[in-house]
């Protein structure tokens, strides 16, 4: 169960830094208003990164039904475990998307735009073209599973083809790698998804990321709300699932 309780965690913390961001940049009156799509795509990045150097040691960090899937579907992962990772990640996002209303509540109250306020809980596309949105999130998610697939375990190979993590000297067990350091290569691997391939869709790559918060605008009272947009929710749900079991059939194949 503490698994799935650091999944609930990491993925609300993805949320607070995340969508924290977009609110710090897309809001009326905060010290961010107006900085632009790189502030944006760092602040997520980073949320990638506390999430994973956190609550990687519990549960694996994936904080997204994709990655969860694309593991699973690679050899990586219990099959059993991917309904309760994948309920446990929406539930994260959800609660990210409430302290992010509660820590900017005064700043909702006074922006009216209502597509304004649901960029900071769900993604939407620049042109709504579903079949191209679609495609954009599968292409984005690709990469991103593909990458999580190869990223390398700390250590070296010695003379007998072993991967070592750890050697001993002088009676005592001495650690390769970077520590939490080691979760720097998946936030810039997301940060550089959301420079490159964000323009079209906001980059979801991830369903919980996406489902939790919209129903959290849509349960959460504040002025000016507008639609949740739920026509466009199948899109950050179905294309980065597709996308992640792609990655996960080309990672078998080679």
């Amino acid at each position: 169960m503490n698994y799935l309780i650091a999944e609930i965690i990491g993925t609300a913390i993805l949320i607070l830094f995340g969508g924290g961001v977009v609110a710090n940049v897309v809001l009326n009156k905060t010290k961010g208003h107006n900085s632009g799509w790189i502030v944006i795509t760092w602040g997520w990045a980073m949320g990638v990164f506390i999430a994973v150097f956190t609550m990687g040691q519990f549960s694996g960090a994936h904080i997204n039904p994709a990655v969860t899937l694309g593991l699973a579907a690679a050899g990586f992962f219990d099959w059993p475990l991917v309904v309760p990772y994948m309920l446990a990640q929406t539930l994260g996002g959800f609660i990210g998307a409430v302290l992010v209303w509660l820590a900017y509540k005064d700043h909702f109250t006074v922006t009216e735009d209502g597509p304004t306020k649901l960029a900071i809980f769900s993604t939407a596309p620049e042109i709504r073209n579903y079949g191209s949105n679609f495609l954009t999130e599968v292409i984005g998610t690709f990469i991103l599973v593909y990458g999580v697939l190869y990223l390398p375990e700390a250590g070296f190979i010695n003379t007998e083809g072993e991967l070592l993590t750890s050697i001993t000297v002088n009676g005592q067990e001495v650690g390769f790698g970077l520590g939490a350091l080691a979760a720097l290569p998946v936030g810039l691997l997301v940060l550089g998804i959301g420079l490159a391939l964000g323009g079209p869709t906001g980059y979801a790559i991830n369903p919980a990321r996406d489902l939790g918060p919209r129903i959290a605008h849509a349960v959460l009272p504040f002025p000016h709300k507008g639609s949740s947009d739920w026509a466009y929710s199948w899109v950050p749900i179905a294309a980065p699932l597709t996308g992640a079991l792609i990655a996960a059939g080309c990672y078998l194949m080679l």
